[in-house]
């Protein structure tokens, strides 16, 4: 296979792969709204910092901080249980998804 079709290929498989990713972050994200808000503007449980604005790999880093119980306050055990279930692709997908909002 010469390089400029595997280019192609690769490329092609990527494109077609990133709204599959975010559109898993959108079905995901449904569980969440009801604390953080449709648009992610609202504070959960009236002392987290809006999820609006902030960055993937920022939200990434803080959803598996949740799992292993490295990150957050006296109420984190709620966003542990909620990520608890979740593989590191889905919450790749869903820190995709909170970044767009």
């Amino acid at each position: 296979m010469n390089k400029p079709f595997a280019l192609l290929i690769v490329t092609a498989f990527l494109a077609l792969s990133v709204p599959a990713f975010a559109a898993g972050g959108k079905t995901l994200y449904k569980s969440c709204s009801a604390c953080h808000g449709k648009d992610g503007r609202k504070k959960a449980l009236r002392v987290s910092p809006p999820l609006k604005g902030q960055k993937a790999d920022e939200l990434f880093k803080k959803m598996k901080g949740y799992q292993d119980g490295t990150y957050g306050g006296k109420k984190k055990v709620i966003m542990k249980r909620n990520v608890a279930k979740l593989s590191d692709e889905e919450l790749q997908a869903l820190a995709e998804y909170i970044s767009t909002l």
